[in-house]
């Protein structure tokens, strides 16, 4: 199954919309942190990757999310974040979000390793994912 890494969240009272649930744009920005926090995990902290790899980053280009549970000022959440598939020079990953040993949410995102075009530094190229990085999710 590979790397899955766990990260608490505490709900703000800046999270919610005037119902008190978490407004749901904020949870797309728990899973960006979420995303570079399971790269940090596998050893590959986003400001370090960035410079070793030569790339621009990780951007996601595509993105979904199923919502069973509302979350409200206070509450703690866990997301749980894993590599669903590799692909040539993009990749799925899978968030979980538990309140509790409820399901929460499910969602998924497909991002892209981009570096400048070679052409014009004022674009971006998708490059082939080095096996190395995906080696270390195992």
């Amino acid at each position: 199954m590979g790397l899955i890494n766990r990260r608490d969240v505490f709900i703000e009272w800046g999270d919610c919309d005037p119902a008190g649930i978490v407004y749901y744009p904020r949870y797309f920005v728990m899973f960006d942190n979420a995303t570079v926090a399971l790269f940090a995990a596998a050893g590959l902290p986003k400001h370090e990757m960035v410079t070793t790899y030569d790339i621009v980053g990780i951007p996601m280009v595509d993105t979904r999310s199923r919502f069973h549970i509302p979350s409200r000022w206070g509450d703690t959440i866990t997301i749980e974040s894993r590599i669903a598939q590799w692909k040539r020079s993009s990749f799925d990953v899978e968030h979980r979000v538990f309140k509790g040993s409820d399901l929460a949410i499910e969602a998924w995102e497909t991002r892209v390793w981009v570096g400048r075009h070679p052409n014009d530094p004022e674009r971006i190229k998708s490059q082939e994912i080095p096996q190395d990085v995906k080696t270390r999710f195992d």
